[in-house]
């Protein structure tokens, strides 16, 4: 279940991430692309669920390859035209899911589950039982999904909270 949630990850690299370019290939690939520091070495590496493969790119002596370079956009073109030519005949297959995941519909902001009415931002994300994000949650000073407002605790010793019922101090940034 580990090694799946990562490569649904590492799709979300190519769907959306640094490596949209691979996307072209027009099967499911997940990959990642890398560029170290001062543009010195890029790479991509990349699979579907029958091939791997890895592009690096760098000099013996190392130097900076240029401002622009990195592995999305010198490595990842590379990886590309050869998956494409590599799965021109193949069908597109996807990668397995296995027993136990759920796909969930999640907003991709905030990583809470996505409601009915939303659509645009949302993507599809695998989760091991018992760790989905919950389908109603309240936010600490926010109204509930029915209006209601936050109430103040009454403190395990029968009094009032010491923050008198305040959800948010001043200079913690809105934390608390």
């Amino acid at each position: 279940m580990t090694a799946y949630q990562i490569t649904e990850m590492m799709e979300g690299v190519v769907q959306r991430g640094t490596a949209t370019v691979v996307k072209e290939v027009g099967k499911p690939i997940a990959g990642k692309t890398g560029t170290t520091n001062d543009e010195k070495d890029v790479w991509f590496v990349g699979f579907s669920p029958d091939l791997a493969v890895g592009v690096y790119m760098g000099y013996d002596k190392p130097r900076n390859l240029g401002r622009a370079a990195t592995g999305g956009h010198v490595a990842a073109p590379i990886a590309r035209d050869f998956l494409k030519l590599a799965l021109a005949d193949k069908p597109p297959t996807p990668f397995k899911v296995p027993a136990g995941i759920k796909l969930i519909r999640v907003d991709a902001k905030t990583g809470m589950r996505a409601g009915p009415g939303d659509g645009g931002n949302t993507i599809l994300e695998a989760f091991k039982p018992g760790t989905a994000p919950p389908e109603n949650y309240s936010v600490i000073g926010v109204a509930d999904a029915d209006g209601r407002a936050p109430q103040p605790q009454p403190s395990q010793s029968g009094g009032q909270q010491p923050d008198g019922g305040f959800f948010m101090r001043p200079g913690t940034g809105g934390l608390y």
